[in-house]
């Protein structure tokens, strides 16, 4: 099998519409319709609950890390081409082909690759993030700041792995990027906090 097809397999793995199968087969409803219409655990636990919110989360967090541990072994002992994997199973997360090229932000997935790739680091990165969210109940600037974290942590905690340093840290801009509608919102005050209840229609 060709080192492409293992990247499509990454793909196909991250692309795995885990938000929009938890609406469609216990509530009947579309998410790309309710709360924020995007893809991803945080819209999940805003129109459905914790309760379904957390295994959504958990599924998407391994979507990440089946690529770096069960693909990346048979493509080459590289952990760059581990990370590169794992880059590509965030895309299909973020544009999956199952939903339009519409998925979620990729939070949870980089988390399930830095999971498999630098622990230490990720545990930094998830601390700020709960941080975050318990002092200022924003879940997108707690997901901006544990991105941000991400790479100095590699080179602090990983010192045997700081070639990944570089796409780490690329990720980590990737996902503040597509944060961006939410960092306008954070400006100007109108961004939501987890623990609202959401109403459809609500940007977040």
């Amino acid at each position: 099998m060709t080192t492409l097809v293992w990247f499509v397999a990454a793909y196909l793995c991250g692309a795995f519409p885990t938000s929009f199968l938890a609406g469609r087969v216990l509530r009947g409803i579309d998410l790309r319709e309710h709360g924020s219409r995007n893809l991803g655990a945080t819209n999940v636990h805003r129109v459905m609950g914790l309760g379904v919110a957390i295994p959504v989360a958990v599924i998407d967090i391994l979507k990440g890390a089946v690529p770096v541990w069960f693909i990346a072994p048979r493509v080459s002992e590289s952990l760059v081409m581990a990370l590169l994997l794992g880059a590509a199973a965030i895309l299909g997360h973020v544009f999956s082909v199952f939903v339009g090229f519409k998925g979620g932000k990729g939070v949870a997935t980089a988390a399930g690759v830095m999971l498999g790739l630098v622990p230490a680091a990720i545990g930094v990165s998830f601390v700020v993030w709960l941080a975050t969210v318990l002092l200022t109940r924003y879940v997108s600037l707690a997901s901006i700041l544990g991105a941000a974290v991400l790479a100095p942590s590699v080179w602090l905690l990983h010192p045997d792995r700081r070639e990944l340093v570089p796409l780490c840290a690329l990720i980590a801009l990737a996902i503040v990027f597509f944060h961006r509608a939410n960092i306008a919102r954070l400006r100007n005050g109108t961004e939501h906090r987890v623990g609202r209840k959401s109403t459809p229609g609500m940007a977040a």
